[in-house]
């Protein structure tokens, strides 16, 4: 496995379970599976979504309030994460966009790029900091901004398909595709900003199913689980 700066997406859902929007369960087998794949030769950051306590709201709730309220969200989930990791023996840290400074460190490039150096997994919370942008476009941002080699999309689908395969029986599965192609087929695995990102740094997305025991490192060792998008 060559020397690789990761940055892992992870949905709001993976911590849910069992009818509880946090399962103790699932947060620990994020940490399991985390724990097979650090070494020396990785560094781990991770961008957590927040649908499993927030989704937005319909009319009762300004579309800016409602998505300052899933950035507080996504913070709440690091926060669960990177204290798992902890109780786990690993170093971890939570880095917000969001001024939410008694509860986790601000945000900044130098600061996340040298807490990856010093062996912690950096678990990114309150999204960009603004309005209108998902964790999708997050992950890219930040993935942008620590110079990561690759961002791994946790997923509950083994990659990519024509179609969504639990729908269509005859859809096919990717096992690489273009930025450009993802577009222009509008296969939804991420946001067009997101992708655009990706496409200018030059950021590989790979696609696969993370719920599936050992997963992650099958993933990192470049075994072909998932969907690779490139250029």
């Amino acid at each position: 496995m060559n020397n690789k700066r990761v940055l892992l997406k992870l949905s709001g859902e993976t911590l849910s379970g069992n009818g509880s929007s946090v399962c103790s369960q699932s947060v620990q087998m994020i940490a399991d599976e985390i724990k097979t794949v650090l070494s020396d030769k990785v560094e781990l950051s991770i961008v957590v979504g927040a649908g499993n306590l927030w989704r937005g709201a319909g009319k009762e709730i300004d579309r800016v309030s409602a998505d300052k309220m899933g950035m507080l969200a996504t913070v709440m989930n690091a926060i669960v994460i990177s204290e798992t990791l902890k109780s786990n023996g690993i170093k971890s840290v939570v880095l917000s966009a969001s001024g939410v400074t008694n509860f986790c460190e601000t945000f900044s490039q130098q600061k996340a790029e040298n807490y990856l150096k010093d062996g912690y997994v950096v678990v990114f919370g309150g999204g960009t900091g603004n309005p209108f942008f998902t964790t999708d476009t997050t992950a890219a941002l930040r993935a942008s901004e620590i110079k990561a080699d690759i961002i791994l999309k946790a997923t509950q689908v083994d990659g990519v398909y024509t179609a969504d395969p639990k729908k269509d029986k005859t859809a096919t599965k990717y096992d690489k595709i273009s930025y450009r192609e993802a577009i222009n087929k509008n296969l939804k695995i991420m946001d067009i900003s997101a992708f655009l990102l990706c496409m200018e740094n030059n950021i590989e997305i790979y696609v696969f199913d993370f719920h599936k025991k050992g997963n992650l490192k099958k993933a990192l060792d470049g075994q072909n689980i998932g969907t690779i998008v490139s250029k």
